[in-house]
């Protein structure tokens, strides 16, 4: 017998409400179970989708089942600052005003438990039977000292981009141009054509100058920060690999002239430029495939390597992301509802109707996931093997971003800039300006707060 469209669609709203229901049914337990309300529990979840985001009719079709799925929760959305949302999120703490459920970035996470900014999740995580499913790495920026202080959402990894043509042009070969950062350098420079306007390397000197910078260090074998056993933080900006990382950043734009002229362009602008075909490398992370498609890149022209050893023999990719943070001054029932919607959206239905949406509607997903029983790469068509295996494969070759990143970029990032604009900068005396400052506006009053708060002292 044939079923009209009427009945067809009655078995599919019927197959998607099971699968929702065995999806979320450990959810539905933790907000009900025991002496949970009954009434409607209201939280303020900060993650409103901004205007033009492509993956906005996604997210409001997922508040909607979740509205349909959990009645008695209800969801306030708010959209956060574009650009300022540390800022806006760590105002909104001071002034007692946090929200019940709030995205964190991957190196924040570590700053905000030793301050006791996140709720501690543990026994609600535990009794979570689909905690088995998430990444073991992105749960250890989640915890500290065996407890759990968020739930991952989002993780990326970040590789060297090359244009694959413009190395053929050159006479050049991949691997022996990533073999170290001389060659790195010769290699940039001779794919540097100013008459044709077209370089070697887009490296980034705007605000955000130290996200990149960072990597040369770790190549060279240092950090920008140590960490001491009490919590406490200390500066290594002037150590002898943060000198060597940025005295090399200084010979990509003068000695080797393999950079952007303007060095201070935006992100944007040195993406646009690879798109084009003017630059011949640049730093990308696993979820920007979907700009190089959309810019009319064919894939069979790109290829990806982490970035060449430095003088430690090293070569480490950074692994980022964002992890779901519950406030801890919300009452019981408040927690327990954001921890329902945090995990709805973690789900591996949540998870896995995302990549069906940015396939159907050719959107290139990330790369990688949070979740290990979801593999977004089978959601993608027309990506050549060999990148998917080395973007996945940087993951192994990884680590988190400098400690205490969000307050210190400032910085550091005036000190890359400083060099990249004059030759006759000394990128030491740059860095031992900049430490003086961030030691004294930043580190002294975090150590201060840190420490009174390790010695139960009143604050």
């Amino acid at each position: 017998m044939r079923m009209n469209n009427l009945g067809r669609a009655t078995v599919a709203m019927v197959i998607i409400s099971l699968s929702l229901l065995t999806a979320c049914s450990r959810q539905d337990d933790l907000l009900l179970n025991g002496d949970s309300p009954q009434h409607v529990v209201e939280i303020i979840v900060w993650d409103k989708p901004y205007v033009g985001s492509a993956d906005k009719p996604y997210y409001e079709r997922m508040f909607k089942e979740f509205e349909e799925l959990y009645p008695n929760i209800r969801v306030i959305h708010l959209e956060a600052a574009y650009q300022k949302e540390r800022e806006q999120f760590m105002t909104a703490v001071a002034g007692g005003e946090q929200p019940d459920l709030y995205n964190t970035a991957f190196p924040d996470m570590e700053s905000y438990m030793d301050q006791g900014i996140p709720a501690d999740i543990t026994e609600m995580w535990e009794a979570y039977a689909d905690r088995v499913s998430f990444s073991p790495i992105a749960m250890n920026v989640a915890s500290k000292d065996g407890r759990i202080y968020g739930i991952p959402n989002f993780m990326y990894v970040t590789s060297l981009l090359y244009n694959k043509r413009l190395f053929e042009e050159s006479g050049l070969k991949p691997d022996e141009a990533f073999e170290s950062w001389k060659s790195f350098g010769l290699a940039a420079q001779q794919m540097t054509d100013r008459a044709n306007n077209r370089y070697g390397h887009a490296i980034l000197g705007t605000e955000w100058a130290d996200w990149f910078y960072e990597y040369y260090v770790w190549q060279a074998g240092g950090d920008l920060t140590s960490k001491n056993e009490d919590g406490t933080v200390k500066l290594t900006f002037t150590s002898e690999p943060a000198v060597k990382a940025l005295q090399y950043f200084k010979e990509l734009r003068f000695q080797y002239k393999a950079t952007q002229l303007n060095v201070l362009q935006s992100l944007d602008d040195n993406k646009k430029d690879f798109y084009a075909g003017k630059a011949a490398t640049m730093i990308t992370t696993s979820n920007w495939f979907g700009e190089m498609i959309a810019a009319g890149i064919n894939m069979k022209d790109i290829g990806t390597t982490m970035l060449p050893p430095g003088p430690a023999g090293v070569s480490l990719a950074q692994i980022g992301g964002g992890i779901w943070m519950l406030n801890p001054n919300a009452s019981e029932e408040k927690r327990r509802a954001a921890f329902t919607y945090a995990t709805f959206f973690t789900s591996k239905y949540a998870v896995e109707e995302l990549l069906k949406f940015q396939k159907e509607n050719g959107i290139m997903p990330n790369l990688l996931s949070v979740r290990m029983d979801v593999d977004p790469s089978s959601y993608v068509e027309g990506m050549p093997a060999a990148l998917i295996h080395n973007i996945q494969k940087a993951v192994d070759e990884s680590r988190l971003e400098y400690f205490l990143k969000s307050r210190l970029s400032p910085y550091v990032s005036k000190a890359v800039q400083e060099v990249l604009l004059d030759e006759e900068t000394d990128p030491f005396e740059v860095l031992d300006k900049a430490q003086e400052l961030a030691q004294r506006e930043v580190v002294d009053p975090y150590n201060s707060e840190i420490t009174m708060k390790t010695s139960g002292a009143p604050q």
